[in-house]
């Protein structure tokens, strides 16, 4: 059994993208050394880490084995199914389904939508008897931790019923015994942490991908397979119940009749709209009973993290209305069974101990100095410049992350580099315009480019054709993508030495000069040491070029080795 949390990072796979921190609704992610990973007191198991990961390193935890074991130890093991079942398993019966369980040596299966039912006849009772007041539906274990953890001022107003899952789980043991052992199945992985919050009700949660990893193990193709009349959900089918993956449908299983201008219910699906939703609803004080449905998942459970169907959500929700119109509403609101109570522990994740001064001093450490630097680009994967900082002030994320620092960094740091070359250097684009230059280049041209430079160091966006006569030279290399290595060229009495090369083939080339300008019988000597230091340069002076352009957070890294590797350089030149 992996015992770990619910999701966990891979870290070898972790590719220091943040991507999961720009997805992470909740911002549940810590950075540490370029890896990522999930904080469990912060984290509502939406899953957007694992979905929108582009190396896999975000992971399910596999309690596969653990079922199996399960089935080896345990004589009558029962599937709670949950009601978004129907949309996955393509051209596959409810009764092909159940056997196809059985097949893996279930002793039953259940539909989870049976205890969805006892909750929304729970829910009908508790508005019915209640004068007025806001009741936030504790279906969805993610939204109820996005409650608890984030937004703990409205954790008083959620229903304090056990979830569908609970519910079912707690009449399965009421009608089968105590000595059953229930395995729940579905989209969502925040069940996997419901499951180990309460083992006595449900002894593990398996998602539909770990059920089709586990056909395909064992060679069971559902569709195949001949359904007998015992292959029937136990006790009953469900009814209204169905209707729960779907946004609005815990609704209709509470009011018969429910239409959009109904003021006393309300449904909101995704995370980012439960946000809006919750975002000044404290001053909202209702005279009557408002009941808010809240779905994690934007279209409801039929859209869940862990889901095998990629079908459109018009299909899917169809697919569920169609099935749950089959159902007499005469019958909603159901009356409750029996009492299915859940007391909820608290967790607040309070930040409110970060003054402005901390806040300050972390934006001054990635080098925001004033509200014009905070362009809240987003590409440290926070909402703002100022949700970076309090990141950073907790220890969740690390400096590297800011992009924009890091640019600025390896532009200082290249143009540093350039500096210290002991060659005359030029990078030029395709039209033969100046990118960037060092002053020993200036220098071997002459004291009128020299002035030039100083009054706009880099000469940036100077022509060539306009500075020296073999201009030509860079066009030959433009169009060929090849090296012109140890080329001489004559600018007015001097003779310089020197490497035109491709860096970005058809866009880019970089020049390295060296004036070589001496009497004829030192000219072989000269030209010796001269191509030893342009070989040198001619490395560091690519990967300058390259970093020029580059915004990711490695270029401080590249560009450290970059100035060890050339100190050693310069250190072996003078000791020649």
């Amino acid at each position: 059994m992996n015992n770990t949390y619910p999701i966990y990072t891979g870290t070898a796979d972790c590719q220091d993208c943040y991507k999961c921190v720009r997805h992470c609704p909740v911002k549940a992610i810590h950075i540490e050394n370029g890896k990522a990973s999930v904080i469990p007191e912060d984290c509502i198991l939406c899953g957007k880490c694992v979905l929108f990961c582009p190396s896999g390193a975000k992971k399910i935890r596999d309690d596969l084995e653990r079922v199996k074991q399960l089935l080896r130890i345990k004589d009558r093991v029962i599937v709670s199914l949950a009601p978004s079942f129907i949309n996955e398993f393509d051209n596959v019966s409810k009764q092909q389904l159940i056997a196809a369980f059985k097949t893996l040596g279930f002793w039953g299966v259940s539909e989870t939508a049976l205890g969805a039912q006892e909750v929304s006849a729970h829910v009908a009772d508790l508005l019915s008897n209640s004068k007025k007041g806001i009741f936030l539906s504790s279906a969805c274990p993610s939204a109820v931790e996005l409650v608890r953890k984030h937004y703990s001022e409205f954790h008083s107003v959620v229903t304090t019923l056990k979830s569908p899952m609970q519910a079912h789980a707690t009449r399965l043991l009421r009608e089968y015994g105590t000595n059953i052992t229930i395995v729940f199945v579905g989209p969502c992985i925040a069940k996997k942490e419901e499951s180990d919050l309460h083992p006595e009700l449900v002894s593990a949660s398996l998602t539909f991908k770990d059920i089709q990893k586990w056909f395909d193990q064992e060679g069971i193709d559902p569709s195949k397979l001949d359904a007998g009349a015992d292959d029937m959900f136990i006790p009953e089918d469900a009814k209204e119940g169905s209707l729960y993956p779907v946004e609005g449908g815990m609704i209709a299983g509470i009011k018969a009749e429910c239409s959009v201008d109904d003021p006393a219910f309300m449904s909101f699906s995704g995370v980012g709209d439960i946000q809006m939703a919750l975002r000044g609803l404290e001053e909202f004080d209702p005279d009557k009973p408002v009941f808010i449905e809240l779905l994690a998942c934007k279209g409801g459970c039929i859209n869940g993290p862990a889901k095998l169907s990629d079908k459109s959500t018009v299909l899917k929700r169809f697919t569920v209305l169609e099935e749950g119109q089959q159902h007499n509403k005469a019958q909603i609101p159901r009356k409750p069974l029996e009492a299915i109570n859940e007391e909820y522990i608290r967790i607040v994740n309070d930040d409110g101990h970060i003054c402005e001064a901390d806040i300050q001093e972390a934006l001054h450490k990635i080098g925001k100095y004033s509200k014009d630097d905070e362009i809240n680009c987003g590409g440290c994967g926070y909402y703002s410049c100022r949700d970076f900082a309090r990141a950073l002030i907790n220890g969740r994320a690390e400096r590297e992350m800011c992009v924009t620092r890091m640019r600025k960094l390896a532009y200082k740091k290249a143009n540093a580099l350039l500096k210290a070359i002991p060659s005359g250097v030029v990078i030029v684009n395709e039209d033969l315009k100046i990118v960037e230059c060092n002053k020993k280049f200036s220098k071997l041209l002459g004291e009128a480019e020299e002035q030039i430079f100083d009054a706009k160091p880099g000469m940036e966006g100077a022509s060539l054709k306009k500075i020296i006569p073999f201009h030509h030279n860079f066009s030959t290399v433009l169009e060929s993508g090849e090296d012109i290595l140890e080329k001489d060229f004559k600018i007015g009495e001097q003779i310089i030495h020197g490497s035109i090369f491709s860096i970005e083939k058809g866009r880019i080339v970089g020049g390295v000069f060296q004036d070589i300008t001496n009497p004829a019988m030192q000219r072989d000597q000269i030209i010796g040491k001269t191509k030893e230091v342009i070989e040198k340069n001619l490395e560091t002076v690519q990967k300058i070029a390259y970093l020029l352009g580059e915004n990711a957070s490695e270029t401080q890294v590249v560009l450290d080795s970059i100035i060890n590797s050339f100190s050693m350089e310069l250190k072996d030149n003078e000791s020649k």
